[in-house]
């Protein structure tokens, strides 16, 4: 499961990067200055969570039931916030009524807050062992 939060990590990092290029380059001649501030924040929420799935994976200090439940818990809270704030302002830009949509972006910023409130959870339970490189 580590190569899983380690792959995740780079894929969310390398479409964070290319998001954000668009957002740049692109974006801006499409939405106005709200919208791109929307968007840009999906793309930094999606880059802060690309490294702690890097840093979970580097780390290896949760197992088991844990890990999948800290995986699923992050990655489902990074589609639903920084995802539905793509579809958001590009369907505004396109004139789409997605409003609807909106009600999905706090639930996911909800799962990445006890994704990191886990985290902490697993860290500060993590049994110490003599072994420096197994400690905290």
């Amino acid at each position: 499961m580590k190569r899983t939060f380690l792959i995740t990590g780079v894929v969310l990092g390398l479409v964070g990067i290319l998001l954000g290029a668009y957002g740049a380059h692109g974006l801006e001649k499409l939405v106005d200055s709200k919208g791109l501030e929307s968007f840009e924040t999906g793309v930094r929420y999606q880059m802060y969570h690309a490294f702690f799935f890097l840093f979970v994976g580097l780390w290896g200090g949760v197992h088991g039931k844990s890990e999948v439940v800290l995986y699923r818990l992050t990655l489902t809270g990074v589609i639903l916030f920084s995802a539905s704030i793509y579809i958001l302002v590009i369907g505004k830009a396109l004139s789409f009524d997605l409003k609807y949509l909106g009600p999905v972006t706090p639930v996911g910023g909800i799962l990445l807050i006890f994704s990191w409130i886990f985290l902490a959870y697993c860290i500060s339970t993590k049994k110490r062992v003599n072994n420096p490189s197994n400690t905290v």
